[in-house]
């Protein structure tokens, strides 16, 4: 829910900013990569916390190899994406990489729903509403990449 949040919330802040006058923000398409890149930033940085750290660990298929070294990439994969999404030149590509990455991330939220691993008390987001937030997420990276 908290990167839900994070991408709704950057967006509308960012957007009333642009509408406040703020040339730089002025438009649908910067606050979009805005609110993207304040999501992937938070949910990067998640990569490497305690506890939100062994969960995603856990999230990992168990047939795929060295569940940690993999959350460790797409980790610094999502913090530099977020990054890119700052940069005019590097904005584009950015997103289209992460709108990517998404998709080839998505297969560890169906195992955790499958699974009905438990968060600390929390059970995995139900697939029918992960699979709708991956949805929105990765039609908001596509509009950032336009």
């Amino acid at each position: 829910m908290a990167p839900l949040i994070a991408l709704i919330g950057g967006f509308a802040v960012l957007r009333v900013l642009g509408l406040a006058g703020v040339d730089a923000l002025d438009g649908w398409q910067p606050a979009v990569r805005g609110g993207l890149a304040l999501m992937f930033f938070m949910t990067g940085v998640a990569h490497f916390v305690g506890k939100l750290r062994a969960d995603m660990i856990r999230m990992v298929p168990p047939r795929l190899p060295n569940p940690t070294l993999l959350v460790n990439v797409t980790g610094v994969l999502e913090i530099l994406g977020a990054i890119g999404l700052l940069i005019p030149a590097t904005a584009r590509f950015a997103a289209i990489g992460l709108a990517l990455l998404l998709v080839l991330m998505f297969p560890a939220n169906v195992s955790a729903a499958r699974r009905e691993l438990d968060f600390g008390g929390r059970p995995a987001t139900p697939l029918p509403r992960r699979t709708a937030e991956q949805v929105l997420y990765v039609a908001a990276a596509v509009l950032a990449a336009l």
